[in-house]
Parts: C-alpha cells; sequence; structure tokens
C-alpha cells in the first residue's frame, strides 16, 4: 500500500478560487518516505494578509516560483496508485482538484484524513488541530503552517495511527474503498440491464461459470439488495460477479421449482448455504383404536408417507388449527391437545364430539379426508395452473400419480387437460422432497388464487 501524505498552504480567499502557494508531498509506504516532492507555487493572484501572517510566505516570495501547470506533471507522478493522506483531507483534496481542473485534467485518488483517523483512535483529546495533537503525542512540528513542516508531521502521526489500529482497519477500508469503485460501477450497469419481472437471475464470473442463483418477483429489486448489502456473502459475489443472466418464469411458484432444480444440478459455489432443508416438520395421518383418522406433525422422514410438509413446528401449529376450524375438526384428533375429556372446540361448539366418540367416525373421517386431498397430492394427476409470462399465456406444474413432473407454459386459449400432450409441453424436472415441499407450500398460501384440475378422469 502506497500512500502520498502531503499538505497544501494557499492564498486564502473564496470558496473555490484559492490558489496555491506551496506544496509538500511525500510517498510513503507505511515505513518509510520512499519519495518527496515540495516547491513554492506561484499562484497568479495575491495572497490574503492574514496568511501572509500565518504562514509567512509573501507574494515576493512566489514571484519567481513555478506555476501549477509546470508542477502538475510531478504531482500526478508522485501520487499515482498512492492515497492521499492529509490533516483534513477534504480541504486539500478539493484544492488539488480544483488546480487539475483548471488545466482540463480529471484528479481521482482516493483519500484518508487523518483528523478522522485520529478521532478514532486517539480518542479524547483536547483538540486535533495539526499543531495541538501532534504536540500532545510529542511529534516534533518545525515550521508549523509550511507545507514542508506539517506534511512531515502528518507522516508521523500518519505512521502512530497505522501502529496504533490494530484491527487493521485503515488498510482493510482503503483496500475496499479502492476495489468498491470499480465494483460499484460494474454493479449498477448490471442493476441498470435487469429486468422487474419475476423470474430466476444467474450470476456468471468472469469464466461464465454460474456462482449464484435467485428468484425473485421483481428482479432488479432483488439485485439491488445483493449489490448493495455488506454482509460476507454479497461482498464476496459483489466483487466476482460478472455478469447476470435471467429468466422470466412470470409465475413465483414456477420460480421457486426452477431455482430448487438448477441449484441442485449447478451447485454454485454461493447457494451451497441453500442445501439445508427449507422445511423440517410434516403432517402424517393413522386411524386409533376407534376408527378415527388421526393427524400428527412430527419430524419430516423420508421413509414415512406424509400429507404434507411445513417449513417449521410454529408454522405446523398455526396450519393445523386453522384447519380445526375450517373442517370442524378435533383438536385431540389433531394432536393440539391431550386430556381425557373432550376437547375446547367442542365446548364452543366447532367439534361435533368426535374427542368422546359422540361423531360417527364415518362421518368425522370424511372431513379428514377432504383435508388430506386438498393438500396431498399422493397417487393424483393434477396441473396447478399459475401466471404465465404474458397476458394471453398461463403457466403450468405437472402431477402424475403424485410425482412433480415438470414446469410449462400453455396458451390461454388452448384448455389443455390431455396429460401425453402436457408432458410434450413441460420442461421436466425431478421429484424431490423439496420440490414437493415448494408447491404444497405455496399452493397452500394462495390456495384462492391458483386453479387446480384433478386430471385423473382424463387421458
Amino acid at each position: 500500500m502506497m500512500y502520498a501524505v502531503l499538505d497544501i498552504e494557499t492564498t486564502g480567499g473564496k470558496y473555490n478560487e484559492e490558489g496555491i502557494t506551496e506544496i509538500a508531498i511525500y510517498k510513503f509506504d507505511g515505513s518509510q518516505v520512499v519519495d518527496q516532492f515540495i516547491s513554492l507555487i506561484n499562484p497568479e493572484k495575491p495572497i490574503q494578509p492574514f496568511v501572509i501572517n500565518l504562514t509567512g510566505i509573501n507574494n515576493e516570495m512566489l514571484r519567481n516560483a513555478p506555476k501549477f501547470f509546470e508542477v502538475a506533471k510531478r504531482i500526478v507522478e508522485i501520487t499515482t496508485d498512492c492515497i492521499i493522506v492529509a490533516h483534513n483531507a477534504s480541504f486539500d483534496y478539493r484544492i488539488l482538484k480544483t488546480e487539475f481542473t483548471r488545466l482540463g485534467f480529471e484528479y481521482k485518488r482516493q483519500s484518508l484524513c487523518t483528523v478522522e483517523l485520529s478521532k478514532r483512535l486517539i480518542p479524547d483529546q483536547k483538540s486535533y488541530s495539526l499543531g495541538k495533537l501532534v504536540r500532545g503525542l510529542g511529534i516534533p512540528l518545525s515550521d508549523r503552517h509550511r507545507a514542508n513542516g506539517d506534511a512531515m508531521a502528518t507522516v508521523k502521526l500518519f505512521k502512530l495511527l497505522l501502529s496504533k489500529d490494530l484491527e487493521k482497519t485503515i488498510i482493510t477500508e482503503t483496500v475496499r474503498s479502492e476495489t468498491k469503485k470499480q465494483v460499484d460501477r460494474k454493479l449498477l450497469a448490471l442493476i441498470e440491464n435487469a429486468p422487474i419481472h419475476t423470474g430466476v437471475y444467474y450470476m456468471h464470473n468472469e469464466e461464465g461459470k454460474i456462482i449464484y442463483i435467485g428468484k425473485s418477483k421483481n428482479i432488479k429489486k432483488r439485485l439491488t439488495q445483493h449489490f448493495t448489502n455488506d454482509n460476507r456473502k454479497s461482498k464476496k459475489i459483489q466483487e466476482e460477479v460478472a455478469q447476470v443472466s435471467y429468466e422470466i418464469t412470470g409465475s413465483e411458484l414456477l420460480a421457486l421449482l426452477k431455482e430448487s432444480e438448477e441449484i441442485k444440478l449447478n451447485s454454485p459455489k454461493y447457494n451451497r448455504a441453500l442445501k439445508k432443508r427449507k422445511f423440517d416438520q410434516a403432517l402424517y395421518q393413522f386411524i386409533d383404536d376407534h376408527g378415527y383418522i388421526n393427524l400428527k406433525v412430527g419430524k419430516a422422514d423420508g421413509r414415512k408417507q406424509s400429507i404434507t410438509t411445513f417449513t417449521n413446528r410454529q408454522q405446523a401449529k398455526s396450519y393445523m388449527l386453522r384447519w380445526a376450524d375450517e373442517y370442524g375438526l378435533c383438536l385431540k384428533l389433531m394432536g393440539l391437545e391431550r386430556g381425557k375429556n373432550n376437547c375446547f372446540n367442542y365446548s364452543i361448539k366447532k367439534c361435533v364430539g368426535a374427542c368422546i366418540l359422540e361423531e360417527p367416525n364415518e362421518d368425522y373421517n370424511i372431513k379428514v379426508q377432504n383435508l388430506i386431498d386438498t393438500n396431498s397430492f399422493n397417487n393424483r394427476d393434477m396441473i396447478i395452473i399459475d401466471r404465465g409470462r404474458d397476458i394471453d399465456e398461463q403457466g403450468v406444474i405437472l402431477i402424475e400419480k403424485g410425482e412433480f413432473k415438470g414446469i410449462g407454459y400453455v396458451n390461454l386459449n388452448h384448455q389443455i387437460t390431455n396429460i401425453s400432450i402436457l408432458r410434450s409441453i413441460i420442461t421436466p424436472m425431478s421429484h424431490n422432497r423439496d420440490a414437493q415441499h415448494i408447491i404444497q407450500s405455496y399452493t397452500r398460501q394462495h390456495i384462492k388464487r391458483l386453479k387446480i384440475i384433478d386430471l385423473s378422469n382424463n387421458d
């Protein structure tokens, strides 16, 4: 890491009309000065009287000094690939940029301010002016208010700050912000070109390899979140991503299924955290000694056939309570209450009394079976219809014999219920517990909007 520690003296005067009278630059590698440039400069304008008193530099001294354009090349060279360091850097850097702008040259460097760093790393000082601060720290300062003396004192102060910075935030932040500038330009361009539609997006590195796959209802918005987050994973993605491609799905359900399938196929390096299952609870059924179908939530187990799955126990409980009301079921036979007597719902006439054998098991089981049929697709042939990519299209999910077969699109005007035609239209996908959970969970939440067509009677 190379630093250009500098100090500038000016004529004073109106903001952005000041001229440089003296400049001192020390090229510093973090441990020692490796190059330096010190010069008086003819500002081609008079110095304010109070500045003459402060610095001792007068108009006469500057008459034969080089003008800024004569030293500009040397300043560019000594500060190339360096971070500008100054006490109150915003002032010195602004003055320097203004002089270069007058020459029609865009001067851009990263800068660090020793006032800000001192406040962070050496708190509780009475004053952070250069003179008082270095005196309080025992740093020698000769020629106060002359560029050379002030710049050398700033070098010594910066050296002390670097050694005090045990967490290496100065170096880390400078490396980060330098990289960030280049990254920002690249990321802004990627966001700009992104669509605002629902679909799946693929982040590629420079070799074109997919490093992350995601889905969103608004791809542009989601990418903006990725590229502005500052957690560890997001920062790594921001540095590596070179291109983003997309596939619009129209339907969020189709996007979820596509994302799940393609993450498994491609194993992108930054999706590895998602390999954990998105669900860990499942709904099972059994018949008790009195012939009633009981429902029970338990840990998801691939060896047992479940009715449906839930993200967690809390979600499972909330659905079970909702279904008990909706289907008039017994809290005890749903595993939500224990005890020998009737369930609470019986007291408020929401349960007909299966818990105390008052409701015939045939009647009760019909209601439970309704719930099971609505929420399970075991052995069913069916299609789920959702939004398409445009107005005259629908997205379809095909399920045969209870297995997810794939996704596709049909024209709104064609009512296709023939399984053999549907098979040729869809993009085949693998049936697995993740896909099954995605479909069941999504249809549960959007049951009023989705259209589910039973194909069992169609050939």
